[in-house]
C-alpha cells in the first residue's frame, strides 16, 4: 500500500459554503485507520457536504482534509478515488445496465477509461460482488432488483474501488427495517475483513448507536458532540442537536443506547453549546 493511502483521515479548520449560506463552519476531526465513524444531524447540518469534501468532489473554502500525510484538495479526482470511495445517497438508473457492469464502475480511478474498454471484470470486481452476496446477479438487469438488492451492488461497486477509505451517504434510506439492518451489517463484517475506516451518514440514530465506534453529532456546521456511543447518545443529544425531547437507555443483550424520542421541542429551547 502506498503511502498516503492509509486509512487515516484528519479533518483540520475545515470551511465550506455556497452562495448566501455557509454550510461547515470550522470542523476540526480526527479519524483513526479502522474506525467505523457516524455521523448525525438535521437535514442541512452539512453531514452529506463533509462526506463530499473528504471524498475529494468539494474544495474547502479553509482548512483541509489529510488522508494520511497528504491533503485531499491537492490531488486529482481520479487519484482521489484511487484512496476513497464515496457511496452517494442516490444514483442515477441506468435502463438495461446488468450488476456486472455497474461494479465494474468502480474500476475507473484504478484502469481509466481505455482499461475499461480493453478488460473485462478483474479479481478486484469479482471479490467485491462475492463479498456482499451479487456474485449470481452479475448478469442481471440491475433496475430488476429491489431496493435493497440495488443498495448491496452499488456498496460491491464501492468495494471495487479498491481503497482502505469508505464513506457512506445514508446507505440504508429508503429501505425496509430489513434491508437496513442487512447493509449495516455487511459494512461493519466488510469494516473487520478488509480493515477498512468507514465514515456513514445515518439519520437513524439507534443504528449508529449500536453500530459505530463513534457518533460525530454536527449542527449549524460545526461538531456538537463526538465520543463513543454510550457517552454521546444521551437525553442532550436529542434536544439540541435533534431537536426532540426523548429518554436514553440500554439494550440488555448488547448494552448499546436505545432511544426513545417523545416528542419535537421548538427552537427556541435548544442551544448552541457543545453537548460533550
Amino acid at each position: 500500500m502506498e503511502a498516503g493511502a492509509r486509512g487515516e483521515i484528519r479533518v483540520e479548520g475545515l470551511r465550506f459554503g455556497y452562495p448566501g449560506r455557509e454550510v461547515l463552519d470550522g470542523i476540526d476531526l480526527g479519524i483513526a485507520t479502522g474506525e467505523l465513524v457516524a455521523l448525525v444531524g438535521l437535514n442541512g447540518c452539512g453531514k452529506s457536504t463533509l462526506l463530499r469534501l473528504c471524498a475529494g468532489l468539494l474544495k474547502p473554502a479553509a482548512g483541509r482534509v489529510l488522508l494520511g500525510e497528504d491533503e485531499l484538495s491537492r490531488l486529482s479526482r481520479r487519484a482521489a478515488a484511487r484512496r476513497v470511495a464515496l457511496l452517494h445517497q442516490q444514483a442515477p438508473q441506468v435502463p438495461g445496465m446488468t450488476v456486472r457492469h455497474l461494479v465494474r464502475q468502480g474500476r475507473y480511478a484504478a484502469r481509466g477509461p481505455l482499461g475499461m474498454l480493453r478488460h473485462g471484470d478483474d479479481a478486484v470486481c469479482a471479490r467485491a460482488m462475492a463479498d456482499v452476496g451479487v456474485t449470481e446477479w452479475a448478469d442481471r438487469p440491475v433496475d430488476a432488483l429491489s431496493g435493497g438488492e440495488r443498495q448491496r451492488v452499488r456498496l460491491a461497486m464501492a468495494l471495487a474501488q479498491d481503497t482502505r477509505v469508505l464513506l457512506l451517504d445514508e446507505p440504508t434510506t429508503y429501505l425496509d427495517l430489513r434491508h437496513q439492518l442487512e447493509v449495516m451489517q455487511t459494512v461493519v463484517r466488510l469494516r473487520e475483513e478488509r480493515g477498512l475506516t468507514v465514515v456513514m451518514v445515518l439519520h437513524d440514530l439507534g443504528h449508529a448507536a449500536r453500530f459505530a465506534d463513534r457518533v460525530v453529532a454536527l449542527r449549524h456546521g460545526r461538531v456538537a458532540a463526538d465520543g463513543p456511543p454510550a457517552e454521546v447518545v444521551t437525553p442532550a443529544l436529542l434536544a439540541e442537536v435533534l431537536g426532540v425531547a426523548g429518554r436514553v437507555g440500554r439494550d440488555p443483550a448488547g448494552g448499546w443506547p436505545v432511544c426513545y424520542p417523545d416528542h419535537p421541542l421548538p427552537e427556541g429551547l435548544r442551544n448552541d453549546n457543545h453537548i460533550h
